[in-house]
This record gives structure tokens, C-alpha cells and sequence, in this order.
């Protein structure tokens, strides 16, 4: 016997995998702006190391 789909059934599918998009798209997004904090800080760490070897020079 075939299972038909209903069109309750397709509003279910089409919730259940725009969730899952949005899941992805997020975690995505996440794992972008932890690198880009994590590089801002080495940045500035760096940045404030040269800054405090360049004043000992002087």
C-alpha cells in the first residue's frame, strides 16, 4: 500500500527542515563570530605587546 501525502504532512516536512536550515544556518553564524572574537583578541593582545616593547624603548 503507498502512503499518500497530505498536505498536513508536507506543512510537517517542509517546518521540520526549515528548523533544520535555520538550525545549521546558526550554528554556522556561531562558529563564525567565536573565530572572529578569538582573532580580535590575539589582535589586541599582539597589538598591546608592541605597544608595551615600543615604550620601553623610547
Amino acid at each position: 500500500m503507498e502512503h499518500k501525502t497530505t498536505p498536513i504532512n508536507k506543512a510537517k516536512k517542509a517546518a521540520t527542515s526549515r528548523e533544520d536550515r535555520l538550525k545549521a544556518a546558526l550554528k554556522a553564524n556561531m562558529g563564525r563570530r567565536k573565530a572572529q572574537v578569538k582573532a580580535r583578541a590575539q589582535s589586541d593582545a599582539t597589538d598591546s605587546n608592541e605597544a608595551v616593547k615600543s615604550k620601553g624603548q623610547d
